[in-house]
């Protein structure tokens, strides 16, 4: 019997935020930043091993890390890689996939997930999962998973339930609200954080694509036949050349009347920060997250020091800070100012090309 249950890893970005340690070589998802022992791809593909056999696998990536997915992922063939020319956000990678499903099973139910999310309890999470993949196979849902908030982050998307059933459908989306905003979402109860995480069948995404992004779904459409065969990689070249750059959230579910949302509390975080890993990190009695070997520390407090293994560090007089320590880079500022990341990179690139990117 054909198992119709399939899982997308999305595994196409680069990861900026964990600049000098992620780059463009070696991106965010292939490492282990978390010290686990394991990558983020390769803890998301066992995560949902569970759920979905592993010739039902798809993972989305650049094409130049296509050899990167194949050895954090041995169990994959080269066919599950769906290599994307260039970056064009989320629409145009959930695309690739869903009307590559449609041709190898149109009764495919697709699970959609980043590559470099933590997930804690994982037991909870797929019972989650499950529900959500019973409730999509049954409805012409397309469905999001949503998290209750904890804090008033301003970094993530937000969700608005209508009511308090576990599965609910969505009344409306915010992107990344001002703390204000992300303050009275918390006390009102009804707003949970966007995970990113989807699932829905194939049939019911490519209607959406057909009805709110006729653009994709002409493109992607048009290059279906040629999926899996030789002429692949010409055919999505061209797609991806022509097709706008824009997030499955803005694309459709936020204009879509048939999204719903599964909430539950089970460990998760985006880890998409500095600041995030050192929330998630185990930490000396002065509150450091640093390595328990090579590491020095003296009358610092509250700090992140991350340094390569072979490595010896001496740290005094820093308080609340980032110390990254690379082969080629040494960065170091406050954790309050890690959204400066993104110019630090652009400064570097202007003066030393893309050699420390």
């Amino acid at each position: 019997m054909t198992n119709n249950k399939y899982c997308v890893i999305m595994a196409g970005g680069i990861g900026s935020r964990f600049w000098p340690k992620s780059r463009q070589s070696m991106p965010k998802q292939f490492l282990d930043i978390l010290g686990t022992g394991k990558s983020f791809i390769r803890h998301t593909f066992e995560r949902f091993e569970k759920i979905v056999p592993a010739e039902n696998f798809l993972v989305v990536t650049n094409v130049k890390y296509k050899d990167l997915v194949l050895k954090h992922i041995p169990e994959l063939k080269e066919e599950q890689i769906l290599c994307e020319p260039i970056g064009r956000n989320t629409a145009p990678c959930i695309a690739y996939a869903a009307y590559t499903l449609q041709k190898k099973n149109p009764d495919a139910e697709m699970i959609v997930t980043p590559s470099d999310h933590l997930i804690l309890n994982e037991e909870d999470f797929r019972a989650i999962i499950a529900q959500c993949i019973d409730f999509a196979s049954e409805h012409n849902a397309l469905m999001t998973v949503g998290i209750k908030p904890t804090r008033p982050e301003t970094g993530y998307g937000y969700i608005q339930v209508s009511d308090r059933e576990p599965i609910s459908k969505v009344k409306c989306f915010t992107e990344k609200p001002n703390l204000e905003l992300a303050q009275t979402f918390l006390r009102c109860g009804e707003f949970f954080w966007n995970s990113g995480i989807f699932i829905w069948k194939v049939s019911t995404i490519i209607e959406a694509f057909q009805k709110y992004l006729p653009e994709h779904h002409m493109l992607f459409s048009g290059v279906q036949k040629a999926l899996g065969t030789d002429a692949e990689r010409n055919v999505v070249e061209l797609a991806f050349s022509e097709c706008h750059a824009i997030s499955i959230d803005y694309g459709i579910m936020e204009k879509a009347d048939n999204v719903y949302v599964r909430c539950g509390e089970f460990g998760w975080s985006d880890v998409g920060t500095w600041g995030s890993v050192y929330q998630h990190s185990r930490k000396d009695r002065y509150a450091n997250a640093a390595p328990e070997e090579g590491c020095y520390l003296y009358d610092t407090r509250n700090s992140i020091i991350s340094i390569p293994k072979e490595k010896v560090a001496v740290v005094s007089g820093l308080k609340d800070y980032i110390v990254v320590d690379t082969d080629d880079v040494l960065m170091i500022c406050p954790r309050s100012e890690e959204q400066n990341i993104k110019k630090y990179i652009d400064e570097v690139k202007f003066h030393k090309g893309d050699k420390h990117i």
